[in-house]
Order: structure tokens, then C-alpha cells, then sequence
């Protein structure tokens, strides 16, 4: 069984909502987003855009790196009970920037007031 990202990520939109203690009409108002259109997105009906998945976090207040970290933290879990029911093992080794296609990684992360040139 394979877990689909759109469901993972209706769920983290759904859940950051209803801790807000808003309803879908106030969120899809404030991302100008059908309420139909929103609903599908929280049920994992629906591929949210990333334009589409911006205007939703900005209605909510949450930085898309954060509910996109969530959802990441959700797949790895999955990823792992999936493994452990089909017996297979599960690898922790990472694999090399160099076979990502990536050349060199920096040693620590750009903040945000680096990008800024403050």
C-alpha cells in the first residue's frame, strides 16, 4: 500500500486548520480559494498547486516549510510502518549529494537575513 503525499498533505492542512478552530469557509475566504476546491485539497482528493498550497498557508498563518516539513515527518513514519509490514529492511544510509545530481553541500543552511543581504 502506498502512501499518497496529497493525502498526507490534506491531513497537516486539515489538522493546522482545526487547531485554529476555523472553518474551511473562513480559511478558503482568506486564501481566495473555492470552499469545494479547499475541501477536496483536505481530503487528499485533489493536487494542490504551489501557488495554491502558498495562499492556503498564508490564510493560516504557517510557512509552507513548516507544514511541508510535517508532511515529511508523516511520509518517513509511513514509509517506516510500510517497511516493517512487508518485512523489508529499511536503510538509513544516506545517499550521496553526488548522486542527487548535487555538487557540493553548504556547511550550514542560508538564513533568511543572509538572502536578504542584511
Amino acid at each position: 500500500m502506498m502512501v499518497l503525499l496529497r493525502h498526507l498533505l490534506g491531513d497537516v492542512l486539515r489538522r493546522l486548520r482545526q487547531r485554529q478552530g476555523r472553518t474551511l469557509r473562513e480559511v478558503s475566504a482568506d486564501a481566495r480559494v473555492s470552499l469545494g476546491y479547499l475541501s477536496e485539497v483536505e481530503r487528499g482528493q485533489k493536487e494542490a498547486s504551489s501557488e495554491l498550497l502558498s495562499s492556503i498557508c498564508g490564510a493560516l498563518g504557517v510557512p509552507l516549510s513548516q507544514v511541508l516539513r510535517e508532511v515529511s515527518d508523516q511520509l518517513a513514519l509511513a514509509e517506516l510502518q510500510e517497511a516493517a509490514l512487508l518485512g523489508d529492511p529499511v536503510t538509513s544510509d544516506p545517499v550521496p549529494a553526488q548522486d542527487l545530481g548535487i555538487e557540493s553541500v553548504p556547511d550550514r543552511v542560508p538564513q533568511v537575513a543572509d538572502m536578504a543581504g542584511v
